[in-house]
């Protein structure tokens, strides 16, 4: 189809164009505020011809966060994330906020707040075991994401995109490797789907019709025991069935057990290794090689698993992983595919976009070497595109 640069509806508003830029946590909120530098980081990318860019990461709680120089959703934000907004519209583009709780990926060491998880376990990140919420804590967890989902739209967000994948808490509530819970939110795959309907229908109460409301959902966590394609599938049909979803953009991999799923092209172990503190750098040099595994990289290379999902459900659908010019875009729509979101290709390229319009044998410069990838802790880049360094963000892991 060659419609991928045409105006698009996306629930109750119209994009530009069909391509998403995808979260990457852009490492450019030590303070936990919005800054100039992330305002210049989206503004290119809009600028650059996206129809839409995803801030990440905005979390619901100050202990939701992968760290504590990651944005939390509170009035204190939303003056910053408006001047955001307001640049992202200035070129002609729409702004998503990624909102959830990053559970057991969260760095409790940095953020001085436990990690969850749905139950007990020993959490690298922050050295130290993690907490089980209780079913009111629960309760409590839905409710922050219905008041984050409120705030990005008085922020002047056109859309949210709900964390459900790589194994935040939502997702590893859904995870029977992470969730061995005994209630009503544990056991069978109706329980372990019950927060993330929950914190759907909250969100979806919550603003309405006004924004667009899309969830990130794994199709499967990468590791044997965690969530399986077969599964997601059911848990995508609940939430189509649910009516709380305008998009699910369909993602794999877990950021506490196999990211690479999610990356594909080489693992950076020795990037990683670098910039690490000492007793991360340490375990990390054990477990690097078992921990960053290499999945050779292609064009879309999610479609495989995505086309079951396509099969199964009505809904809209956002491809992600491996898409990088007009004719996997083209590849999507002919699959069915609303949407496609882009990530590295537009670390590398922001003005990729426009030069795929003014010449359609345009291919991305991205590498796939995913150096990109260590470079969180001194602003998310591409380490090929020249003068942007940047002073490391410090690191505390206890």
């Amino acid at each position: 189809m060659d419609d991928i640069f045409t105006p698009a509806k996306l629930g109750p508003i119209t994009l530009r164009n069909r391509v998403i830029k995808a979260a990457t946590f852009e490492g450019r909120t030590p303070d936990a505020l919005v800054t100039e530098d992330l305002i210049d980081f989206h503004r290119e990318v809009a600028a650059g011809g996206a129809g839409m860019t995803t801030i990440a990461y905005c979390a619901v709680a100050p202990g939701g966060r992968t760290d504590r120089h990651q944005i939390w959703m509170r009035p204190d934000a939303v003056a910053g994330l408006r001047k955001l907004t307001d640049a992202v519209h200035a070129e002609g583009a729409a702004a998503s906020a990624q909102i959830g709780h990053a559970g057991p990926v969260a760095n409790a060491a940095s953020n001085r707040a436990p990690a969850l998880a749905p139950s007990r376990m020993f959490n690298p990140l922050g050295m130290g075991f993690t907490q089980s919420p209780s079913v009111h804590e629960i309760t409590e967890l839905v409710a922050a994401h219905a008041e984050a989902a409120r705030l990005a739209e008085q922020s002047g967000f056109d859309a949210v995109e709900i964390h459900f994948g790589h194994n935040y808490l939502a997702s590893s509530f859904l995870s029977p490797l992470l969730n061995r819970r005994k209630d009503a939110y544990g056991g069978s795959l109706l329980n372990r789907a019950r927060m993330a309907r929950e914190i759907a229908r909250a969100v979806k109460d919550a603003v309405g019709d006004r924004i667009a409301v899309i969830a990130k959902l794994n199709m499967e966590d990468g590791r044997r025991g965690g969530l399986t394609v077969p599964e997601s599938l059911q848990v995508a049909a609940w939430l189509e069935a649910d009516g709380t979803l305008d998009a699910l953009e369909l993602t794999a991999g877990s950021s506490l057990l196999n990211p690479m799923l999610l990356f594909h092209g080489d693992a950076p172990r020795s990037a990683f290794a670098k910039v690490l503190p000492g007793p991360a750098r340490l375990g990390f040099r054990l477990v690097g090689r078992a921990f960053l595994k290499e999945y050779p990289y292609q064009e879309a290379y999610l479609l495989e698993r995505a086309r079951q999902f396509r099969r199964e459900l009505s809904m809209p659908l956002i491809l992600l992983g491996g898409i990088t010019n007009l004719e996997t875009m083209r590849l999507a729509r002919t699959e069915g595919f609303e949407f496609v979101a882009m990530g590295r290709a537009l670390l590398r390229e922001p003005d990729l976009l426009h030069r795929i319009r003014a010449d359609e044998s345009t291919r991305s410069a991205c590498v796939h070497c995913n150096e990109c990838m260590p470079t969180i802790y001194t602003g998310t880049r591409c380490v090929y595109r020249p003068g942007l360094s940047r002073e490391p963000i410090e690191l505390t892991l206890g």
